[in-house]
This record gives C-alpha cells, structure tokens and sequence, in this order.
C-alpha cells in the first residue's frame, strides 16, 4: 500500500492564502462604513416656518377630467327651461340669451307675444320676433329679462354620431322640467329641413324644448314624434336656429345629406301638427267660445247682485271675487242680513249662479277631456273672470 503525506510547503500556503483574504474582506467593510454619503436637500421654510407646496410645471399638461355625468348636466340645464303658454297651447323653449329664448314655430303659431311661465310659477310676456316655419324654429324677446338667466349653449348636430346619448327636456301635458334619456337614431333630412333622429321619449307639451348632448349643449329643437310607434322621435337640428339668431340663410348641416335619402319620403313635416294636437287646438277654441258666452252672462248677473246689495241686503261682504256674487257660497263671508222684500229676488241669483257654475263645470270637463292644457285653462279663466277655485264645490 502507497502512504500519501501532506507536503509542508503546500500547507503553508494554503494557510496564508486564507489569512490575506480575510484581512481584505475586513478593510473592504470597514472603509464601506466610513465612506461619505451625500446629505439629503432639507425643504426651504418661508418666514412663518411653512414648507411651501411646489409650483407644477407649465410644460406638462394636467390631467383633464372624464366628460360629467347626466345628472350634472339636467342639474345645470334646468333653469334655462320655461313653459310657453299661448291661448291654443303650450309648448317649452329655452334660453340662448338673458332676453332669448328658443322654441317652435307650432308652438306660437299664430300669436304675436306669449306667456313664459318659469318653474316658480311666475311669469312674464315675450315676443315672437322671428319664426322660420319651414324649419320650426321661432325666437322669443322678454318684456322684462332677469339679468342672472341661466343659459343653454348652443353646440352642433352635424357632430353628433348614431348611438350617442341624448337627453330630452320639456313640459309634457304640462308637467314642467321632465326630463327623458335615448340614444341618437340616425340624422335625417326632409327637403332642406335636418332632423336628429332620436329614440328619447317625447310627447305633446315637448315641443321646443333642447336635445341636449353629454355636454350641455342644444343641438336640436324637439319637434314631433310617430304617435304610431314607439321610440320614433325627431328634434330640429340647432344649425337652423343658429343661423335664425344671426339673420344667415338657411341650410342642411353637413353629415345630413347622405343619411337620410331614402328615409326623408317617410318623415311627415316638422311643421304639420299631430292628431292629438289638433284636437287640442280644437278644444282650446271650444273651451275658449264657451268661456265667452258664459262671461256674458255672469256679466249679467253682475248687474243683478249690484242692484240687490243696493237695497236688499242689510250688511257687508268680506272678500275678493273675481265675480261679485260667488260669495253666495261662502254664506260665512255675507256679514249681514237679506231684507224680507228681497228674499224672492235673492233666490234668483241663487239660481242663476248655479246654472253658471253648471256651465263652468261642464266646459271645464270637456276641456279636460280634449286635453286643452291646464296652464291655457288657467290664463284663459283669468281673462274672462272666471278664475274663482269653487267651481267644483
């Protein structure tokens, strides 16, 4: 058997080798501590010891925000619609200017100045400055403007593209500041009339109120809708009102033409009032021809109380009617008494303000009826002095 020994000089060296890499490692640690390290920058106070915040760069962009959301757009919108009352109808419009508003032609067909009524319920005239019946779209000038009107910006309808969200606001049947959401159905075109094409809701009392876009913007007029079907509505492009306001000629928006070839045989004209709105055309002009005959009567028996209270009755009346005797049924507000000569002819007027108040009834019920608005109903009442709330009693 061969015996292996270790030889020394190899030992020796292994050793040392060891000992001087140990030593290295050693003064590489210890001169690693000792280094010097750079001293973080300290932020400069101002004089009340306040770190001031940094001034963003002007060259980088901030970060704009998404579009706002529906309900921020209704919110801002809303004061800028009103409820237009004329003695055939009522319709909406909104303002493009502090003494402007914007509406259609149909729904001021035929006045001269009409009422705007606002959501507060008070009102004030305007005047029908310039219409174009073709596109229905008219222009309304305030008697006495409020200097703080919140507005409606006009934006474009040759911008809007099929699918994109729009919202509808009106007085449908009255019922001011309703608010409906659809899509945007096509861009059509009847002779030089463009129409947006939209499935938002719209009924009778809709007519001119905005079509408004994401924005806030108007970019259309709502004018009619298919009674026959449902989600078929249509509003003015805005383009035709903006060149009404600033006195240019007419014409079709780009992005119109091409659209709507084949489809503008089947649109009606914008302009022809619908079934339901002629039959309440005829029933204003109904309600409003009874009204007159029953102000000539009253008028009568106006003269009538007036020679009674003369000499037959002993006392005083508490009270303001916009017809005298209607305090018949309000015995309380009669503080006095009728004379005994006089009872025969107090049973008169007792009847005949009842065959009057029977006519009011029945007029105001086939009024109802033939859906004349309650608003026409109302300023029409006033005009004939026939606005006393017991009616019904």
């Amino acid at each position: 058997m061969t015996n292996f020994q270790r030889s020394p000089g190899a030992s020796a060296f292994s050793w040392g080798g060891w000992l001087v890499a140990g030593l290295a490692l050693v003064a590489a640690a210890w001169f690693w501590t000792k280094r010097p390290r750079p001293v973080a920058a300290q932020p400069k106070m101002d004089a009340r010891g306040v770190v001031p915040l940094p001034v963003p760069d002007p060259a980088v962009a901030p970060q704009t925000q998404g579009p706002e959301s529906w309900e921020a757009v209704v919110r801002k919108s809303l004061p800028a619609l009103v409820q237009i009352e004329t003695s055939r109808g009522q319709g909406t419009g909104f303002f493009i200017a502090p003494d402007t508003l914007l509406t259609n032609v149909h729904v001021v067909s035929g006045a001269s100045y009409v009422t705007v009524r606002f959501v507060d319920n008070s009102t004030v005239q305007a005047s029908v400055t310039k219409s174009e019946p073709e596109c229905d779209v008219a222009l309304l000038k305030l008697w006495s403007p409020r200097s703080n009107q919140i507005v409606i910006p006009l934006g474009s309808a040759g911008d809007l593209q099929p699918g994109q969200e729009v919202v509808a606001i009106g007085s449908p049947h009255g019922i001011q500041n309703t608010v409906t959401r659809g899509i945007v159905s096509g861009l059509r075109r009847v002779g030089s009339v463009a129409l947006v094409q939209t499935d938002a809701a719209l009924n009778p009392g809709n007519s001119g109120g905005p079509l408004l876009d994401r924005g806030g913007q108007a970019v259309g007029i709502n004018t009619l809708s298919f009674r026959q079907a449902q989600g078929i509505n249509f509003a003015v492009a805005i383009e035709h009102a903006k060149a009404l306001a600033e006195g240019r000629p007419q014409q079709v928006p780009h992005g119109f033409s091409a659209a709507s070839r084949d489809a503008s045989q089947h649109i009606p004209d914008p302009v022809a009032p619908s079934e339901t709105e002629q039959q309440r055309i005829q029933g204003t002009q109904i309600y409003e021809a009874r009204l007159a005959v029953i102000a000539q009567r009253a008028s009568a028996l106006d003269d009538y109380w007036v020679r009674f209270m003369a000499s037959g009755f002993d006392g005083q009346v508490s009270g303001n009617f916009d017809r005298p005797w209607c305090v018949v049924w309000e015995p309380d507000r009669m503080q006095g008494n009728v004379r005994k000569e006089y009872l025969a002819a107090y049973q008169d007027i007792l009847r005949k303000a009842e065959e009057i108040r029977g006519m009011v009834k029945f007029t105001e019920d086939a009024a109802r009826r033939a859906d004349v608005y309650p608003g026409v109903r109302r300023e029409l009442r006033q005009r004939y002095r026939l606005s006393y709330p017991g009616w019904d009693k």
